[in-house]
């Protein structure tokens, strides 16, 4: 028994002397994305006018993944990417690998939220044939990949998804050697023959979150 104990008061003596990251990631992350909040809400719906999309429920390993793009320059680096430039400086504002788990473990906890329509006259039945492709990495329900990368989109913000596919297609985005995902996702992008067929997919995209 005396054993038992000791290994006990041992292991709380271990956690306490680990960081508050270590201890509870969410915790931290809940701490960290107070800075956050001023663009992209306290509930990670975000805000069309701060150009921010909606990020709550994001998976944990695409929102590490972005915020790492940023930190290294592969993405808000472009004098074209307004809302990417601004997103860089906050990225940059994380001490470390750790605190950038911590806050996209928090993300990743928050409940999705399917964003309000913005864009108008996307054809959502001709969309449902243009996103046959994105289905393979984005998966048919747009429920995302992480095996290949492919980020879900039902709860993002259809303004967002547009300036995305228009900055992937003249190069903003996945035109950067060592951006392997946006190297991928470029190409996809230049099957939309035009704005309308963004638009058209868009609009389809957005039907996903309904369901």
């Amino acid at each position: 028994m005396a054993t038992r104990m000791s290994a006990l008061a041992a292991l709380v003596a271990a956690l306490l002397a680990l960081p508050a990251s270590a201890q509870d990631p969410v915790d931290r992350g809940r701490e960290l994305f107070a800075l956050c909040t001023q663009c992209h809400m306290a509930d990670g719906r975000g805000s069309h006018l701060a150009l921010a999309p909606a990020i709550a429920g994001l998976p944990q390993w695409y929102v590490v993944a972005q915020l790492q793009k940023f930190r290294a320059g592969y993405r808000g680096q472009h004098f074209d990417d307004i809302a990417g430039m601004r997103m860089r400086p906050m990225s940059l504002a994380l001490a470390d690998d750790a605190d950038v788990a911590a806050v996209a473990a928090y993300v990743a906890s928050l409940a999705p939220i399917a964003p309000a329509p913005v864009l108008e006259g996307g054809d959502p039945a001709k969309g449902q044939t243009l996103f046959a492709p994105c289905a393979a990495c984005h998966a048919p329900d747009g429920s995302g990949n992480e095996a290949v990368f492919g980020p879900p989109l039902k709860h993002t913000s259809d303004w967002y998804l547009l300036t995305q596919l228009a900055n992937f297609r003249a190069g903003v985005r996945g035109a950067k050697p060592g951006d392997t995902s946006g190297a991928l996702m470029r190409p996809m992008s230049m099957t939309l023959a035009d704005e309308q067929a963004m638009r058209d997919v868009i609009a389809y995209i957005t039907t996903l979150a309904k369901n």
